[in-house]
């Protein structure tokens, strides 16, 4: 029987940076992405500007963001603040009670994972700080799928 290996090495100098979510954020797709699918992770290297600021969001599936330099604030649901820099992690649950915002104060890069490639499960929610209430622009939502799609149940 012959094995063919499935290891891929890719150099990050090698992909080209895309626009974020946000004005002042920029990302290259790492995996999990059409040019690199895999099964259930998608990571991405993120930066912003310094004075950018993702406004509180949340996502229905779990995130993580693994700070490789820079500094900002990062505020809970509650306001809560952290300063976070180089080996700061994040780690927000699924749901609102996991909402996050930055404010960025100094160029920020950090690595950005999620565990699903789904883009329904990708949708970012806006929170009104002052109401709570939650919302996702129609544009975005067509974006992701989120027009009509299989019950995560």
């Amino acid at each position: 029987m012959e094995v063919k290996s499935t290891l891929q090495v890719v150099n990050e100098a090698s992909l080209k940076w895309q626009k974020g979510v946000t004005d002042g954020q920029t990302i290259k797709a790492l995996v999990g992405h059409a040019d690199r699918p895999t099964d259930r992770i998608r990571t991405a290297l993120a930066t912003y500007e310094p004075g950018t600021i993702e406004a509180l969001h949340w996502h229905p599936i779990e995130a993580f963001y693994f700070v490789i330099s820079g500094h900002a604030t990062v505020r809970n649901f509650e306001g809560e603040e952290f300063e976070v820099g180089p080996g700061s992690y994040i780690y927000a649950p699924p749901g609102i009670a996991g909402a996050h915002e930055w404010e960025v104060k100094e160029s920020l890069q950090l690595l950005s994972m999620r565990a699903s490639t789904e883009s329904v499960r990708k949708m970012q929610f806006t929170v009104d700080k002052k109401t709570k209430r939650s919302y996702i622009d129609l544009d975005e939502l067509a974006r992701r799928g989120g027009i009509s799609f299989k019950s995560h149940y």
